[in-house]
């Protein structure tokens, strides 16, 4: 007996988790939230109650009656699943490992790759983000644009050979073998322009064999867009693969009001059986390469293939031909939608509607002056810009569908650095504060569906994007009257206000409305 009581006193002062088991008492919980208005992430109503943590994970939720290491005092505020973010271009997460931006409007998971553009050695990327120790979760698509770069040597007007098709596939697959969530492509630039739809079923066909997503940011988002949802339900079909459609949208004034067709053609498909979704941003204005403005056949091979081609009049009146077809299509006369997000060699000019750059550098800003300066830009190492051109009639009707998932297009912001679009520092909070509290597009429980379970569902995250016992406890709390998006087109560098706490597999990054040095997160494999 007096061996059994040591033996306990023991256990107990090296393992008191473990002595209280052994004695029939539970350890205390590492966190209690109290007084929440919890919204689980399913659509369910929100009610109130307390949320129970332990070792990274929900351990109650509702009336919770354990003690707990640390207690946290919600005061009526919103607790719900961190959101997931599957649509950014966050390649650079090493480099802003914090991503403050990303967590200041709650968001705890982002998928990277998207749009084709992605790191083809997934498990050396997984390798690189779990040295940087980053502060939230990040999963991978491999990018088609990258795998045909690769796989191609470098000319793209084409299609690959049968050694080379196989050389492709061969990257997929060891991609989703390292837990990439799927493959992207993004069928508006080079290379990924350049394929045929065969090609695409071909790769999609290896992502459907280990069940992952193929994400496409499609050929085409104009008037012509039914061509290209044919494009993508074809693929879906035939390569039989779960399929989401990037950033749903109409772009250009040709193709405006047409969302409730595009959204009739999708519904259509899934009756069918196939498996669509599909993910928005929360502005009218896109941000992409100044260099889709020019046509893809005079981008392809090397920047100094393009120059050569500029500097020859035969060849640049034919350059110049196409990018006024491209105008035309949109429906537009000129480039005053399009503003200057960076340009390293000349960041004076970034802000600037491409007229006004236009004006400043040449003297004046007549469409042919404007068209020099868009070459003469990509001749010059190439920019990015924000493009005006959605309808926000057709951006509520999207975002009122019940398969649309919330997702930025962003990544990770240095604050001060360029002029970038402000969907980085504030999609989250738009869509709570715009279309939730102001015009009632979605309710609070609608949108944090589509930001949580929706998106972990689609893209096979596990125990993620719900409250429930046994999920991962990533977890925003928010004040749904004070929720506000601060960055704007011309001042886009102030983060989202009204997100006061987020955790990361149960550990504070934002506490208190302050960053943490906690950096939690790390790889999220299939």
């Amino acid at each position: 007996m007096r061996f059994l009581f040591l033996l306990l006193a023991f256990i107990g002062l090296s393992y008191p988790g473990l002595a209280q088991e052994l004695l029939g008492a539970k350890p205390p919980l590492d966190m209690i939230i109290r007084n929440a208005l919890i919204v689980d992430g399913t659509g369910a109503a929100a009610f109130e109650g307390s949320v129970g943590i332990r070792e990274g994970r929900i351990t109650a939720l509702g009336a919770v009656k354990e003690s707990a290491k640390a207690e946290l005092d919600a005061q009526g505020r919103v607790v719900a699943p961190g959101f997931i973010d599957v649509h950014t271009h966050s390649e650079n997460i090493c480099k802003l490992p914090e991503a403050e931006n990303f967590l200041r409007m709650g968001v705890t998971t982002i998928v990277t790759g998207n749009c084709g553009m992605s790191r083809t050695d997934v498990a050396a990327f997984f390798k690189e983000i779990e040295k940087a120790k980053v502060s939230l979760h990040v999963g991978a698509l491999v990018g088609h644009g990258a795998v045909r770069e690769q796989g191609m040597g470098g000319r793209f007007i084409r299609a690959p050979t049968a050694e080379q098709l196989e050389a492709m596939k061969a990257l997929v697959e060891q991609g989703m073998k390292d837990g990439a969530l799927g493959m992207s492509t993004g069928l508006i630039y080079v290379p990924g322009s350049f394929a045929k739809t065969e090609e695409i079923i071909e790769l999609a066909k290896v992502v459907a064999r280990y069940d992952g997503v193929y994400a496409s940011h499609m050929r085409y988002e104009t008037s012509r867009i039914f061509s290209a949802l044919d494009e993508l339900t074809s693929i879906a079909r035939e390569a039989q693969v779960r399929t989401e459609l990037s950033h749903i949208k109409l772009s250009g004034p040709s193709a405006w009001g047409r969302a409730d067709e595009v959204l009739a053609y999708l519904d259509k498909a899934r009756a069918e059986g196939l498996r669509i979704t599909h993910d928005q941003y929360a502005y009218t204005a896109s941000s992409t390469g100044l260099r889709q403005t020019i046509p893809d056949a005079a981008l392809e091979g090397t920047r100094e293939d393009f120059v050569a081609r500029v500097n020859d009049p035969a060849r640049k009146a034919e350059i110049i031909h196409g990018m006024k077809e491209i105008l035309s299509r949109s429906g537009r006369t000129d480039y005053s939608y399009a503003v200057i997000a960076r340009f390293a060699a000349d960041p004076s000019l970034n802000g600037l509607t491409i007229p006004a750059a236009a004006k400043r550098v040449r003297g004046a800003d007549s469409l042919e002056d404007q068209i020099e300066l868009l070459l003469d830009i990509e001749k010059r190492g190439g920019g990015s810009g924000v493009f005006h051109g959605m309808s926000e009639e057709d951006l509520r009707r999207f975002l009122k569908h019940p398969h649309t998932m919330i997702a930025s297009d962003g990544g990770p912001r240095l604050l001060g650095e360029d002029v970038p679009h402000p969907r980085s520092y504030g999609n989250n909070a738009r869509i709570l504060s715009r279309y939730v509290r102001e015009q009632k597009v979605l309710t609070l429980e609608e949108a944090v569906c589509r930001m949580t379970s929706l998106p972990a569902e689609t893209f096979g995250m596990k125990d993620r994007g719900v409250l429930k016992p046994g999920a991962w406890a990533d977890l925003v709390i928010f004040d749904l009257e004070k929720v506000q998006d601060m960055s704007e087109f011309n001042d886009p560098h102030h983060y989202s206000e009204g997100f006061t706490d987020v955790l990361v597999d149960g550990v504070p990054v934002i506490r208190e409305g302050k960053l943490t040095e906690a950096r939690p997160g790390g790889p999220l494999r299939r």
